[in-house]
């Protein structure tokens, strides 16, 4: 059985490119020696269009067996990344090819990169298909909404172990460049099938790399080669452009830097991009203004829920100028009538969230003015989302959200479904009102508020069947089986 599943690893890789014909054996060898195998016997069955997840779960289901890893999500997921590194070329391979095919298009490059770290399972394909995605009209275009659903949750046991385990400072974070090769641990994910593609922006090493969790198309992360924590100031703006000229097919964006409207890792300088138009780049500009000394630069403020800024003009050094000049007004701007303030108690609140593009021979930026204050009423910010909307989302709004695109909690999928079957629909009689009228403990219909016209009853004795009962009268309603006032019915 083992030697059946590891030829269809193996034969994946070479479907897909991560192995070479000439690296067959020595990837078999490399697989029986993460298994303590010995033994090796050709399987007569010849695979193709091998299927990854249920490959791995194969050998996932034989590690357990053997008493190589405990039967938990956590375990798994170390162990199959220790696997899918047996495949995977080495990062200067991978830089080589990167670089090679750049050569040709930076399209081309990036291409490349997505599908090696789709293919090496470092992006789960088949945990992010598992996300819902939708577009929803609003007076600001269509608004993107998923529920993330390709984070596994942790079961109790690695928890607890995670909780027990030795405190670690190697990686120092999730986003430094220590963590392509690592093994991993109970409390920080294995990235052994993780590859980076070293780039040079503003003339100091930066790193290029794929988000796990793609929210968007070819969503990747752009960090600084250090440890160090994130500010927005003149060189953010001259990164992003960087980055933009190298990949002008890419947007890159800036997560604010003061906690609250940062909404991401705030202790390391990075960006976020991605080959995807969100609703905010398709967003018009709804009145135009003249900043005074800029009067060659394009501006004006976009019609979008937040505030922003879009400046525009072929040379990115006068965006970078302009950028700069609005970013100090702003870090001083006080308006106590609009309840925006610059400071209280030597707390700063105002900052900016940027995104970079090119639009056909013109760079673009927009500036989203953010403020970080918090009251009593809204411990967790005036400018986030109130308690009132707490039971959606409570988690703060960061870049991918001030680009229109709602990041929702994994539990909204089962509270979504649960609603989906309480939801009443108009009276079939006369397109009234219905309400769900239980009576004396023990019995439950749906009446019109309007009409009278009612489901028949059904009882129940105990909680259980009191939510059953619920649901078979809501289905009755919705269905249109219901018995009017008339006399005789």
């Amino acid at each position: 059985m083992l030697s059946k599943s590891i030829t269809k690893l193996v034969q994946y890789g070479m479907e897909t490119g991560l192995v070479p014909e000439c690296e067959k054996n020595y990837t078999i060898n490399l697989l029986l020696d993460v298994f303590h195998e010995d033994e090796y016997v050709e399987p007569e069955e010849c695979f193709s269009d091998v299927d990854l997840e249920e490959t791995l779960n194969e050998l996932l289901d034989e590690a357990v067996k053997r008493g190589l890893i405990e039967d938990s999500v956590v375990y798994r997921d170390l162990f199959d990344t220790r696997l899918m590194n047996c495949l995977m070329p080495r990062p200067a391979q991978v830089q080589k090819e990167f670089w090679d095919k750049y050569q040709n298009s930076p399209q081309e490059a990036t291409d490349y990169f997505y599908k090696l770290s789709q293919d090496s399972n470092y992006i789960r394909r088949y945990r992010v298909k598992k996300d819902q995605k939708w577009k929803v009209d609003s007076p600001y275009g269509e608004i993107d909404i998923t529920i993330n659903l390709s984070k596994p949750e942790k079961d109790p046991k690695a928890i607890a172990a995670a909780k027990n385990a030795k405190a670690s400072s190697y990686p120092k974070c999730l986003l430094c460049p220590e963590n392509e090769g690592y093994a991993g641990r109970v409390n920080h994910p294995a990235r052994q099938n993780h590859r980076i593609i070293p780039i040079t922006i503003n003339d100091t090493p930066w790193g290029f790399q794929y988000s796990p969790y793609v929210y968007y198309n070819e969503h990747c992360i752009v960090f600084n080669s250090k440890h160090t924590p994130m500010k927005i100031e003149r060189n953010t703006f001259i990164k992003l452009f960087d980055f933009v000229k190298l990949f002008p097919h890419y947007f890159l964006g800036s997560n604010a830097d003061l906690p609250i409207v940062g909404g991401s890792i705030l202790s390391h300088d990075h960006f976020q991009g991605g080959h995807y138009t969100f609703a905010m780049a398709k967003a018009p500009i709804e009145k135009h203004v003249t900043i005074p000394g800029f009067e060659d630069v394009e501006a004006g403020i976009v019609k979008w829920p937040l505030s922003v800024l879009r400046i525009r003009h072929k040379d990115s050094a006068r965006l970078v100028d302009l950028a700069t000049h609005v970013l100090e007004v702003w870090r001083g701007y006080t308006d106590e009538a609009a309840f925006v303030f610059a400071e209280t108690d030597g707390e700063p609140h105002n900052t900016i969230t940027p995104i970079a593009r090119k639009a056909g021979d013109m760079f673009e930026l927009d500036l989203t003015l953010r403020n970080n204050i918090t009251t009593e009423e809204n411990p967790l910010g005036v400018y986030h989302p109130h308690a009132e909307y707490h039971h959606i989302k409570k988690e703060n709004i960061g870049l991918i959200e001030v680009m229109g695109l709602a990041v929702l909690p994994a539990r909204l999928k089962e509270e979504l479904e649960l609603l989906e079957e309480y939801i009443l629909e108009e009276c079939p009689i006369c397109r009234g009102a219905g309400l769900l009228m239980h009576e004396g403990g023990w019995n439950v219909q749906v009446e019109c508020a309007d009409c009278s016209a009612h489901t028949v009853y059904v009882e129940y004795e105990d909680e259980d069947e009191k939510a059953e009962a619920e649901r078979k009268v809501i289905h009755l309603w919705n269905i249109g089986k219901v018995i009017t006032s008339e006399r005789g019915e």
